[in-house]
């Protein structure tokens, strides 16, 4: 019983301890798919709220033409009570997909035609002040540039910042396409830094998606969420 009650008080200590360091909370990002034709793209993420520990969920419909919603093209939901022990709030995102099926239908979404990777971030200290990276599609055999150029204005709870990204697409007999892709314009509150967490193509070759991680300010540091930038080639 004396080790019993030996391992409880550890194991509170350690999770006092991690929670004293944990500074925010971070999202999953959920790639759904898209349409068959590769004009429309599905995704979602998920998380629990820090302190309160409440499980949340939101998914959201991209035009890839208009890099925008589609019409009610965005659904949410925070539940009103904590986790248990062990659980990461993906309960609440299967369910909010599933509460949504009707809206993944009427824009065609396939969960299996999902897309397919051409760049993963494996950097755990981004820059925070821009990035360029380059990447290639080794089916079509394009070659890519991609430049993240952020502006950020204030600082703490005050800092609004917008970003866009200048695309570069050349194939492999040496046709070279520009793109600017986001809205440069859109002073987003809170939001300190952007970075490319990934980037996915349809399975068509059409379609690019940038998967953009935003450092949100907290309490006492940042929440991670994720927003997309679209493209169609």
């Amino acid at each position: 019983m004396l080790l019993k009650k030996t391992l409880l008080i550890i194991s509170a200590l350690l999770f006092l301890g991690v929670s004293g360091l944990w500074a925010g909370d971070v999202a999953s990002f959920v790639d759904l798919g898209f349409s068959p034709d590769g004009r429309i793209y599905m995704f979602g993420q998920y998380g629990v709220l820090s302190p309160s520990l409440k499980p949340w969920a939101e998914i959201f419909v991209v035009d890839m033409n208009t890099n925008n919603f589609v019409r009610d093209g965005k659904s949410s939901v925070t539940e009103n009570t904590p986790i248990n022990h062990g659980q990461d709030g993906s309960g609440t995102f299967y369910r909010l997909v599933s509460s949504n099926s009707a809206l993944a239908a009427r824009h065609g979404i396939n969960f299996q035609n999902q897309g397919m990777p051409l760049y993963i971030s494996r950097d755990e200290n981004p820059p925070a002040n821009g990035e360029t990276i380059n990447f290639r599609d080794f089916i079509s055999g394009k070659s890519y540039r991609a430049e993240l150029v952020p502006y950020v204005e204030g600082s703490g709870k005050n800092v609004k910042s917008a970003f866009y990204i200048k695309l570069e697409s050349r194939t492999q007999s040496g046709q070279l396409k520009k793109y600017t892709i986001g809205a440069p314009q859109l002073r987003r509150p809170g939001i300190a830094t952007y970075n490319i967490k990934r980037v996915l193509i349809d399975p068509s070759g059409e379609s690019i998606i940038f998967v953009i991680e935003m450092k949100r300010v907290a309490e006492n540091g940042f929440d991670i969420r994720y927003m997309v930038e679209a493209q169609r080639l």
